[in-house]
C-alpha cells in the first residue's frame, strides 16, 4: 500500500479479472493477437479453442460459450445466456421428480432438458457459433443440491443437463475426453500433449479427495476453483497452487489447496449456503416476489449510492446472528441443505466447512422477517450496502475456521468469484477482512464457466506449456514432473 494511501486510511485496490467479450467473427479473422507476434510462441497462428459451460443453479441457468487462446491461455466470452431457474416448467404427471432446488421448485429429467436444450440453442445462436462445426467440447454442471437425499442422486442431475446437450445438437463426442489424438480435429493435434500425458483426475494440477464423493458439489468446487486461476491470466496476480477458492452462487462452494507437487491436494471444502442469504433478505421487502424474488433483480450499479454503510455493518451483524459457519459436525449427513459424508472426507484428509441459517436453512423465515424489519427502518440502498457486508463476514468467518483447522498454506493465495460474493462493494470488504493473511487475491467474473473451459482442455491434455495455469506459485510448467509421475505408474 502506498504511503498517501495510509494517510488517508485507503485500503487496497482489489485485482478484479472482468469477462472480456469478443465476436466469433473476429478471432476467426485475427491469426496473431499483440501476444502471439514475437514473444516465443514460435510465431504459430492464434487458435481457439470452443468450450460452452451449461449450468444449473438454484437460482440461474446459465450457457456461457468460451474461446480460449491456446497459445497464451487467454479466455474471451463469446456469449452468455442466463435464464431463471425458477421459471422451469413444473413436472408433468408421469414425469419423475428427482430433486428439488434450495428453493423448492421441483425438478424432473425431461423439465431439466427442455431448458438446457432452449438455454444451449439460445447461446449458440449470440455467440454466432454452429454448435456442429465450431463448438468443440460441453462441460456440465449444477449447484442445486439442496433436494437430493444423497451425493449420489446429483448424478441424474448430470444426466438430465446432458441430455438436454444431446437435444441442442451437441455430439457425445463433444462431452468425454479424447481417447488419442485421432480423435481431435486436424486444427487442435498440434495443440494436444495426448501423447506425452494422459487425463489422470488431475485438474489444473489439483486432485480431488481420495475415495468416496465427500460433498454433492465436488465437481463444482473443482470448477472454480480452475476457473478462477485462469480468470487470473488476465491479471498480474499468480493465483497457482497453494490457493484457497470461494464461489459465491445462490449455494456455497470452494477449496483449500495446499502446495504438493506435481499435484496438490484438496484439504478444504467450502459447502452450505451463499447468496440464498441476500435473496432471503431481499424477499423481505416488497420489491420482489415472496417465493421466486432474487437479489439479482433488484442489483444495479447505482444502488448503494445512498447506503448507510455505518449502519449497514451493525445489520451485519445482526444478520451473522442466525448464520452458522463451523467445521461439520461427524453426525451430519446434510449442513446448509447439502448432503456431505464427513466420515468420508476425513478418511480423504479433507476437512469440511459449512455454512447454514440455522439448520439446513429453517430460520431461513426468520431472514426474510429480518429483511422486511431492515427495509423498513433503512430503505433498500443501506440493505444492498447490509448485503455486501454479511457476504464479506461470511469470508472472514470461513477463513478463521480454515486457518483454526491448519489447512491453509502459508503464502496460498485467495480467489473469490459469484453473483454473492464480488458485487457491489463486497471485494473491498472482503480484501479489508482478509489484509495481510494471503500472499494476494483476486475476484474473478463468471468463475465457474472459465473453470469448463480449463477442464475441458485438462480432460484433452490442451495444456500451454509456457503460459502454464497449473503448477505452483513462481513454477514452471510441470509436464516433466506429470511424465515421470505417470511412467511410474
Amino acid at each position: 500500500m502506498s504511503f498517501i494511501s495510509k494517510i488517508f486510511g485507503l485500503g487496497p485496490k482489489p485485482v478484479i479479472a472482468k469477462s472480456k467479450f469478443k465476436k466469433f467473427e473476429s478471432l476467426k479473422s485475427s491469426p496473431f493477437s499483440a501476444k502471439t507476434a514475437g514473444s516465443g510462441y514460435k510465431m504459430r497462428p492464434d487458435e481457439y479453442y470452443i468450450t460452452a459451460s451449461v449450468e444449473l443453479g438454484n437460482t440461474t441457468t446459465k450457457c456461457i460459450i468460451c474461446a480460449t487462446n491456446l497459445n497464451t491461455s487467454e479466455s474471451y466470452l463469446l456469449s452468455k445466456v442466463v435464464n431463471m431457474t425458477r421459471d422451469i416448467r413444473p413436472p408433468k404427471p408421469k414425469e419423475e421428480v428427482f430433486g428439488k432446488t434450495v428453493w423448492g421448485i421441483e425438478l424432473s429429467k425431461e423439465s431439466v432438458s427442455e431448458l438446457v436444450r432452449d438455454t444451449v440453442i439460445e447461446a449458440a445462436k449470440e455467440a454466432h457459433i454452429n454448435i456442429e462445426d465450431d463448438l468443440d467440447f460441453v462441460v456440465r454442471s449444477t449447484g442445486v443440491t439442496a433436494g437430493f437425499a444423497t451425493p449420489e442422486e446429483s448424478g441424474k442431475l448430470i444426466i438430465a443437463l446432458a441430455n438436454g446437450c444431446l437435444d441442442a445438437g451437441v455430439a457425445p463426442r463433444k462431452m468425454a475426453p479424447a481417447m488419442s489424438i485421432d480423435n481431435f480435429p486436424d486444427r487442435l493435434k498440434d495443440y494436444t500433449l495426448l501423447d506425452k500425458v494422459m487425463f489422470d483426475g488431475a485438474v489444473v494440477s489439483v486432485l480431488p479427495p481420495k475415495g468416496e464423493e465427500v460433498v454433492s458439489n465436488e465437481m463444482e468446487g473443482e470448477l472454480v476453483t480452475a476457473g478462477i486461476k485462469l480468470g487470473a491470466k488476465w491479471t498480474k496476480v499468480d493465483y497457482r497452487n497453494p490457493c484457497v477458492s470461494i464461489d459465491f452462487g445462490s449455494t456455497l462452494a470452494g477449496r483449500v489447496v495446499n502446495d504438493d507437487e506435481p499435484y496438490a491436494h484438496t484439504v478444504g471444502n467450502f459447502l452450505g449456503l451463499a447468496g440464498v442469504i441476500a435473496d432471503s433478505l431481499v424477499r423481505g421487502t416488497d420489491k420482489v416476489d415472496k417465493k421466486g424474488g432474487a437479489a439479482i433483480d433488484l442489483y444495479s450499479k447505482d444502488i448503494l449510492k445512498k447506503a448507510d454503510w455505518k449502519h449497514a455493518k451493525v445489520n451485519a451483524e445482526k444478520v451473522h446472528k442466525i448464520i452458522d459457519i463451523r467445521k461439520i459436525p461427524m453426525d451430519r449427513n446434510r449442513f446448509g441443505t447439502v448432503p456431505v459424508k464427513p466420515e468420508a472426507a476425513q478418511k480423504a484428509g479433507t476437512c469440511l466447512i459449512g455454512c447454514d441459517v440455522g439448520e439446513n436453512g429453517d430460520r431461513i423465515p426468520d431472514l426474510i422477517s429480518l429483511g422486511e424489519e431492515l427495509y423498513k427502518n433503512d430503505g433498500l440502498p443501506t440493505l444492498f450496502a447490509t448485503m455486501d457486508h454479511v457476504s464479506a463476514i461470511i469470508v472472514k468467518r470461513l477463513l478463521d475456521v480454515a486457518f483454526n483447522e491448519n489447512i491453509i498454506v502459508p503464502g496460498s493465495a485467495l480467489g473469490i468469484t459469484g453473483r454473492a460474493g464480488i458485487t457491489g462493494k463486497k471485494p473491498e470488504l472482503i480484501l479489508e477482512y482478509t489484509k495481510d493473511k494471503f500472499k494476494d487475491c483476486v475476484f474473478v467474473s463468471d468463475g465457474l464457466a472459465l473453470g469448463s473451459a480449463i477442464m475441458a482442455r485438462c480432460m484433452n491434455s490442451m495444456g500451454t506449456i509456457k503460459v502454464p495455469v497449473g503448477g505452483k506459485q513462481g513454477g514452471p510448467c510441470i509436464l516433466a514432473a506429470r511424465k515421470k509421475l505417470q511412467q511410474k505408474k
